[in-house]
């Protein structure tokens, strides 16, 4: 091993550790939910099935984008003890990432009645283009916002 890779190991050893302590929570939490969560999950972010295979097993150190705590936090229903212990675990993988959503407000979930139309890709392009406009309204309303 070259020098300069034993200077990264050790770091790249303690941050995907640290990205399975979150994921470990995250897929207990994801255990204890109905069957459809992740399917509800994929489709709320707007991925596919494997995507949120990815990001819930711990024996994938892909991080989770930190713009998707809050709709992982949402759609799963973390109950405040899990929440808190998740956020942490994600701080520790990625210090500052998550620190907007610790004290930030909370998410809830609605849910609305569309067409079906007909077509798997225009229903979920449907989709994202609900859930991006809602964003985008919760951006411009919120405080500081455009």
């Amino acid at each position: 091993m070259t020098d300069e890779m034993s200077d990264k190991a050790p770091e790249n050893i303690g941050t995907e550790d640290a990205i399975r302590a979150y994921k470990t929570i995250l897929a207990h939490v994801i255990e204890q939910r109905p069957s459809g969560t992740r399917q509800r999950l994929a489709d709320e972010l707007g991925k596919n099935r494997s995507f949120v295979t990815q990001i819930v097993s711990p024996a994938y150190t892909t991080p989770i984008p930190a713009k998707h705590l809050g709709t992982i936090l949402s759609v799963c229903h973390f109950g405040p003890a899990e929440r808190d212990q998740f956020l942490a675990a994600y701080e520790r993988a990625h210090p500052g990432k998550a620190s907007s959503l610790a004290g930030g407000r909370r998410a809830r979930h609605l849910s609305i009645v569309v067409p079906d139309l007909g077509d798997d890709a225009r229903n979920a392009a449907l989709d994202r283009a609900i859930s991006d406009f809602v964003q985008k309204m919760v951006q411009i309303i919120a405080p500081g916002g455009n």
